[in-house]
């Protein structure tokens, strides 16, 4: 069956779409500065190759992002989606004693989910659970503020998060969810071994149900004269963490 396409825009996101192997990229559109950008880097010219590259204006490139109001930066790609990762067999075949998944529930945010994309791909996080039904897969501004970084990083879509998150406790993950009020810490943790990293959306933070199957409640520790933080710098912030202490055994 032939997979739908959508388009992407930004160097980073359509670079790095180009040199995934896994992502099939149909068409590229450029400006002539962002060509000239291109062509000073050999191995960027080696990914166009067999590529079919349309060359536009500026302005006839401006037309994929009225709807967003974001840069293309003479950068436009027409892309299909990637294959669909199954959960059960990543668990299966990865025998690290480290795992840390990251869970969404309730962030529907473009800009926020690409965010948390694009710092759990710089700090090493090994996945990161979706919910199927309200995961904007082919937001341009996903993209975007991901930087390249879907390409990086392991999605899971799951149906249900819930049931999800009692499968991963039934393969010994410790299941800790992000909360302002929250009764420990998470700096005072050790992060050994397998983790869900749970945060939920700005509004109204973690689902009761998320709560009631989490192991933990952790909150981050900031000036208590700023209200919250946003969630995507909340989530960097953790993976900086736990990333720091993986890396140190």
């Amino acid at each position: 069956m032939k997979k739908s396409t959508f388009y992407i825009v930004g160097r980073h996101a359509v670079i790095e779409a180009l040199k995934n192997p896994k992502r099939r990229v149909l068409k590229v559109f450029l400006t002539e500065e962002s060509k000239k950008n291109i062509h000073r880097s050999s191995q960027n010219i080696n990914l166009l190759k067999n590529m079919k590259i349309y060359f536009k204006t500026k302005k006839e490139l401006d037309k994929y992002c009225v709807r967003e109001q974001i840069m293309h930066q003479g950068y436009v790609a027409e892309i299909e989606h990637l294959e669909k990762l199954n959960l059960k067999e990543f668990i299966y075949q990865n025998n690290k004693d480290d795992i840390n998944l990251v869970a969404l529930d309730g962030i529907t945010d473009p800009r926020n989910i690409g965010s948390i994309i694009r710092s759990a791909a710089s700090f090493k996080m090994d996945g990161i659970l979706v919910k199927e039904r309200s995961f904007p897969a082919e937001s341009k501004l996903l993209y975007k503020s991901a930087s390249g970084c879907t390409e990086l990083v392991n999605i899971f879509e799951v149906t249900n998060l819930n049931t999800t998150i009692k499968y991963l406790k039934s393969k010994n993950f410790w299941v800790s969810g992000f909360d302002m009020n929250g009764d420990k810490n998470f700096t005072d943790n050790d992060w050994k071994g397998k983790n869900v990293l749970l945060f939920g959306s700005e509004g109204e933070g973690l689902k009761f149900q998320i709560k009631k199957n989490s192991d933990f409640l952790f909150y981050i520790n900031t000036n208590k004269e700023v209200e919250s933080l946003n969630v995507s710098n909340s989530a960097s912030i953790v993976f900086h963490h736990i990333n720091q202490k993986v890396e140190k055994k």
